[in-house]
């Protein structure tokens, strides 16, 4: 089936360029795109069209970090630091979603404030229950949204009340996994919560299973000053918290590493020639107090950098604030360090195309890409009409809210 959406289309083909066509088509078939073009070509004339003119056509924005069963406390304990966040409020927050019937209300209650923020991608952490995780992934399924989720391993260095054992958190990830296979739009990713969670010898059979069974891995690295000293004091064999990951081969291509405030010139070095991509969460590392990680340098180095909201210690799920927020803490270390700032088309190009690409897309609305796009209507805004689509775009990313967001696609099909 061809699909063709009429409207100001702005994408980003790489890093800090963008491309634009006003009145443009962005024609797709079957949910893959076909091409963006000023006219439409006669073959594609007695297509359906979506005619939005006068709005802009974005891609569709991919979340690469945040915490599913954290969403009830978005906004709580911001006045503390990780380590005693966690134990605060996350981990009794998060034992909560035992109970399947609360999980599923809270899971629909995220995702449709994920769709009503335009976002079509995810990587999320879910909690340690397999049926849990199980429900968030057919919720996702459901509502178009792709991407991959996890269920939480960790059985050492928690509550009581949220902590496998050994064996509970090998044969419930096994059972996991096997159910999993019925999804088609939503993969799993193994998922140790951080290493002071995780025993040694979890973290050995978990980097087994990844091997085995070529599974992708997503964890936590070099947030906080105190989580790094722990590592060190739980790992005396490494120099640097990357290698506890390592050592057990859970840091490789396909590994998201979110945070990294701390990284050293070694630990990005490691991620850079090891293909392990970063995951920025600047709104978190501000609100939990861990610091403003070096984007700009990472970036400078070659290393894969995408962008989370870190959902709970985020507080922003709209992903358009996200960017907005990479923005703001990349003028703060510029202030600090003379590095420089973030554009908005380098925001927009972390929070839509440098996603994609983790999930084997080329930059921008390129030829054969997943159709995921998010229109945003810009009229209501003073001045609209003076304003060149690069100005129009970083407006949005600035004043957007989900009242201009008019339509959402996902794999070519519309889910709002």
């Amino acid at each position: 089936m061809i699909h063709v959406l009429h409207g100001d289309i702005v994408s980003a083909s790489e890093l800090g360029s963008l491309t634009t066509m006003k009145d443009g088509y962005l024609v797709s078939e079957d949910g893959r795109i076909v091409g963006v073009f000023s006219k439409l070509p006669e073959r594609f004339r007695s297509a359906e069209i979506e005619d939005h003119s006068g709005t802009l056509i974005l891609q569709g924005f991919a979340d690469m970090h945040l915490h599913a069963p954290q969403y009830p406390m978005v906004g709580m304990g911001m006045d503390l630091q990780l380590l005693d966040w966690l134990e605060r409020y996350t981990y009794r927050t998060e034992a909560a979603f035992a109970d399947p019937v609360y999980a599923r209300k809270i899971y629909r209650q995220l995702i449709t404030e994920l769709l009503r923020n335009g976002t079509t991608r995810v990587c999320m952490f879910a909690s340690l229950h397999t049926d849990a995780t199980l429900i968030l992934m057919e919720e996702l399924e459901e509502a178009g949204i792709c991407g991959f989720v996890g269920k939480v391993n960790m059985d050492r260095n928690a509550k009581p009340y949220y902590q496998e054992t050994l064996e509970q958190s090998k044969s419930e990830t096994l059972r996991w996994l096997h159910e999993s296979e019925r999804f088609s739009k939503v993969k799993p990713i193994l998922t140790p919560r951080f290493t002071p969670s995780c025993s040694n010898e979890l973290m050995e059979w978990l980097g087994n299973i990844a091997r085995e069974r070529n599974l992708p891995v997503q964890s936590h690295l070099s947030e906080n000053i105190q989580e790094i000293e722990w590592v060190r004091q739980l790992h005396p064999d490494t120099e640097r918290y990357w290698e506890s990951y390592a050592k057990y081969g859970l840091f490789k291509p396909g590994t998201l590493m979110a945070h990294c405030v701390y990284s050293d010139e070694v630990e990005r070095k490691a991620m850079r020639d090891l293909g392990v991509t970063v995951v920025h969460c600047g709104d978190s590392n501000i609100n939990v107090r861990s610091g403003v990680a070096p984007i700009r340098r990472m970036i400078n180095e070659g290393m894969k950098v995408v962008v989370g909201s870190d959902i709970a210690g985020g507080a922003q799920i709209s992903m358009l604030q996200v960017m907005q927020t990479a923005i703001r803490v990349s003028k703060v270390r510029n202030m600090e360090t003379g590095e420089p700032f973030l554009t908005a088309a380098e925001a927009y190009y972390l929070g839509t195309s440098a996603g994609a690409e983790y999930f084997g897309d080329k930059p921008g609305f390129a030829e054969g890409n997943p159709l995921h796009a998010v229109v945003i209507d810009d009229a209501s805004f003073p001045n609209t009409d003076s304003l060149s689509m690069e100005e129009r775009l970083e407006r949005a990313i600035y004043r957007a809210t989900p009242s201009e967001i008019r339509a959402v696609y996902s794999e070519g099909r519309r889910i709002r």
